[in-house]
C-alpha cells in the first residue's frame, strides 16, 4: 500500500461518510489527517507491504470499510469490494481487526452515535 497516497484519499472520504460535522467541502485538519494515517500505519506493515516489483502480479486489493467507536475500539469491518478469493478477503478482515484498537477518533469524524466510518483498500499478497 502507498501510505501517502492513500491517507488523503481516506482522510477526505471518511469526512464525508462519517456524516460527522466537517462539510464535504471543508479541507480536513491536521488532526484529522494525522489520526487516519496513524490508522493506516499501524495496519500497513501487516499486509506485507510493499511489494517486491516481481511479486505485483500475486498481491490483490480488498476494499474494507471499518466502523471504529468512539473509544478507538473496531466495532465492524466490511468488505465493500471483495478481492474475488475469500480466504484473502477475510484475511483483511483480520488484520484490520488484529491493528486495533486505534487511538480515539477525533471529534470531527464521530457521528452522533459516536462511530467514525473509514473506507479504504488494502494491498495484500494471495
Amino acid at each position: 500500500m502507498r501510505l501517502r497516497s492513500v491517507v488523503r484519499w481516506i482522510s477526505v472520504g471518511a469526512t464525508l461518510w462519517s456524516g460527522a460535522g466537517l462539510q464535504a467541502r471543508e479541507r480536513p485538519s491536521r488532526n484529522v489527517t494525522g489520526w487516519v494515517s496513524a490508522v493506516i500505519a499501524k495496519i500497513d506493515p501487516a499486509t506485507g507491504a510493499p511489494a517486491a516489483a516481481g511479486r505485483k502480479r500475486g498481491r490483490r486489493t480488498v476494499v474494507v470499510r471499518v466502523q471504529i467507536a468512539a473509544d478507538g475500539f473496531v466495532n465492524r469491518v466490511d468488505i465493500e469490494r471483495s478481492s474475488g478469493l475469500p480466504d484473502l478477503d477475510e484475511r483483511a478482515r483480520g488484520l484490520v481487526r488484529a491493528a486495533g484498537p486505534f487511538s480515539p477518533p477525533p471529534a470531527p469524524l464521530l457521528t452522533p452515535a459516536g462511530t467514525t466510518d473509514l473506507s479504504f483498500p488494502l494491498q495484500l499478497d494471495r
